[in-house]
């Protein structure tokens, strides 16, 4: 057996409310119409009836038939001799096969029941025709608004929306295919900066290769002008090294901030003692401060923990430690300092170097940003903002406090 359900949701369209009440009121309507008609009918024929008598009682009286023979013949619908009635009515020419317009009362009847007849039908079938019509005119309209709305969405103009301010299954049809235009415009969106942030890319790293391949380029011209100047060429083989380097540098720098900012990199995080991330971020960086007559010190606890991706969050902070070590004199100290909290884990990079200038300070993690008052330090401007990248990647936070003439302390905190 199937059961069968009745589904009314669609009563909570306005528009299909309205007319289901307008169906239900016309149901009605012809339901009193059908009762008026027939009463109406009855009406009509019993006054054709007693007109048709009283000619009939009439015409006897003026032929001098008594009036109890009269009144007996009409109140006597018993009907015992038929066959001679029919005979008497088919020789004045009165039977079923006679036509009814030759009948007055039959006539007269049939005239007023399809009179009463057309009127009701033409009243409800307007009343009908122009309920439907203002229904599905509405409809229709309702229809031209979505199309004109999903034309402009088409052609990438999503400043309009399409109508939701009433309940039923198609303003939620409409609601549905809003958010669907909402989410393609957050994805062209996307796709317009992505292809900006490729063009800048591509235009920062062709920038920034310039200097060093304008280089390379005049010291093999130099080498290739002096070959019987040993020294000559040994100098300008170290600072072709160099460039390459630098080069090398830049362009590590430049894919690895393109992957973290594109979202290509997926962090694995454990759970890591902070003196040993600290430790490996300063692996290839604690020889370089002892060249340069510089110190690098630890303070924390040796059991403090954070759970991170160790390769890039070592990464930043070996960042952090190679900013300071470029803007620290001689006899300088880098501290990098931990503190575990119930809410927070900050690392702090310090350092007792020249600091930064207040006009400065906002663009620091900026890409290939270079203070004026920095031109004489190593760098290309990439590790602060890859730091900032590889934090900030990691739901993390990164700030910056400094006082020129007395040094710069970052904070990282997770």
């Amino acid at each position: 057996m199937h059961r069968i359900t009745f589904h009314t949701s669609f009563l909570q369209d306005s528009q299909n409310r309205r007319y289901f009440t307008f169906l239900a009121v016309f149901s009605l309507m012809l339901f009193i119409f059908g009762i008026a008609f027939c009463t109406a009918l009855m009406s009509s024929a019993k006054t054709i009836l007693l007109s048709h008598d009283e000619a009939i009682v009439s015409s006897l009286l003026n032929q001098g038939i008594p009036a109890h023979a009269i009144a007996t013949a009409l109140s006597d619908m018993s009907g015992k001799d038929t066959q001679a009635a029919s005979a008497l009515l088919s020789r004045i020419g009165i039977s079923k096969m006679q036509d009814s317009r030759f009948l007055p009362p039959l006539h007269e009847y049939a005239r007023t029941a399809q009179t009463l007849m057309f009127s009701a039908s033409f009243l409800l079938s307007s009343l009908l025709l122009f309920g439907t019509y203002l229904f599905l005119s509405r409809r229709e309209g309702l229809y031209r608004q979505a199309s004109s709305v999903l034309d402009n969405y088409l052609s990438g103009d999503y400043s309009r929306h399409l109508p939701q301010e009433k309940e039923g299954s198609l303003y939620r049809m409409f609601s549905c295919i809003d958010r669907l235009a909402t989410m393609l415009q957050a994805q062209n969106e996307n796709e317009h900066h992505a292809k900006i942030f490729l063009r800048n890319t591509i235009s920062d790293i062709s920038h920034q290769l310039k200097t060093p391949l304008a280089a390379l380029s005049m010291y093999l011209e130099i080498m290739e002008n002096e070959p019987g100047h040993p020294d000559v060429i040994q100098e300008f083989s170290a600072k072709s090294e160099t460039s390459i380097r630098r080069m090398e540098q830049l362009i590590q720098s430049m894919l690895k901030i393109t992957r973290l900012d594109t979202g290509n990199i997926l962090f694995e995080k454990h759970k890591c003692k902070l003196e040993e991330l600290v430790m490996k971020s300063l692996d290839d960086l604690a020889d370089r401060a002892r060249n340069e007559g510089k110190e690098i010190v630890t303070e924390g606890s040796p059991d403090d923990t954070l759970i991170c991706d160790i390769s890039w969050t070592s990464e930043a902070i070996g960042n952090l430690v190679k900013n300071a070590l470029e803007h620290t004199k001689k006899g300088g100290t880098i501290c990098i300092s931990w503190h575990v909290s119930p809410i927070a884990v900050k690392i702090i990079v310090s350092d007792d170097g020249k600091g930064i200038a207040p006009e400065d300070i906002h663009h620091i993690f900026k890409r290939f940003y270079r203070s004026r008052k920095s031109q004489d330090t190593q760098g290309i401007g990439l590790g602060l903002s890859l730091a900032k990248s590889i934090v900030e990647g990691q739901d993390g936070t990164i700030t910056v406090h400094s006082i020129p003439g007395e040094g710069t302390k970052f904070i990282v905190q997770f």
